[in-house]
């Protein structure tokens, strides 16, 4: 194992690669109580207004375990694609400050929709191709990460729509079990650089670099990742190439790890 002296390297506790005591005892607390199967992850929600003490808590165990949930709101008379009650739902969980991204609405919520001009278009979310593995908010700089999304279904597509889900801090503890070199690697500030974009808001968005696994004030893990190749410049060493491999083999296996769900009408995803 490489020594560990960068300063963005946490010293103690389960993401020091210094502190083999803490990472296995957080290691078989977590996989003891993680979820066998996305039907634990579930929950009913009777108005996304006002979540009852007992809904707001499930959602919250939920996401403890896997850092996801998925909620199905139950009125019949409800409208799925009310946008106030999907946002006062995220609010009631934290989820106050929007990102107003360059696709998003003018409430700064992004309406998913295959469209065939315009801005949007050149971008997947907005196409029929399916969006390969990625973490929301990949190409922002460090001190702008996006710590939790929700992902709300107003009509399912008519072919495909399945959703792959992995919680981030499983595919921490593959990659840690498989070479601790690994985590080593994909710590490292430069080691995923997102290429300018020329067209945010019309100003050159600067390239930007940083880890894939980082570790917050409150010690909590963040993952900043996306399989795709046209978008990304990783740091060319033979940890990180090894270490993406790994992950890639991952990310592709039948793995139990990996929840998969097509959200119905009225489903959403919650994750942090």
């Amino acid at each position: 194992m490489q020594a560990t002296n960068d300063n963005s390297l946490p010293a103690r506790g389960p993401f020091s690669l210094d502190d083999e005591p803490a990472y296995r005892r957080w290691r078989e607390a977590k996989l003891a109580d993680h979820p066998a199967s996305v039907a634990e992850l579930q929950v009913t929600i009777r108005d996304p207004l006002r979540l009852s003490a007992a809904e707001k808590r499930a959602l919250g165990e939920c996401c403890r375990r896997a850092n996801m949930a998925i909620y199905r709101l139950c009125r019949p008379q409800g409208d799925p694609a009310d946008k106030e009650g999907i946002r006062a739902l995220g609010a009631q969980l934290g989820l106050r400050r929007l990102h107003h991204n360059l696709c998003a609405d003018e409430d700064g919520i992004s309406s998913l929709r295959v469209v065939s001009a315009g801005q949007r278009h050149t971008y997947i979310p907005y196409s029929s191709r399916p969006i390969s593995w990625h973490t929301d908010g990949y190409y922002h700089p460090p001190g702008q990460r996006i710590r939790g999304m929700l992902l709300h279904c107003v009509q399912p597509a008519v072919r495909g729509g399945d959703n792959a889900l992995l919680d981030p801090e499983i595919a921490y503890i593959h990659l840690r079990d498989s070479n601790p070199d690994y985590i080593y690697a994909l710590m490292h500030p430069r080691a995923m650089t997102i290429p300018a974009n020329d067209v945010e808001d019309g100003e050159p968005r600067p390239a930007q670099s940083g880890p894939v696994f980082s570790v917050d004030e409150a010690g909590h893990l963040h993952m900043r990742y996306t399989a795709r190749t046209r978008s990304i410049e990783w740091r060319d060493d033979a940890d990180t190439r090894a270490a993406t491999a790994c992950l890639s083999a991952f990310l592709a296996s039948d793995s139990p790890w990996i929840f998969r769900h097509r959200l119905a009408a009225g489903e959403g995803l919650i994750c942090n």
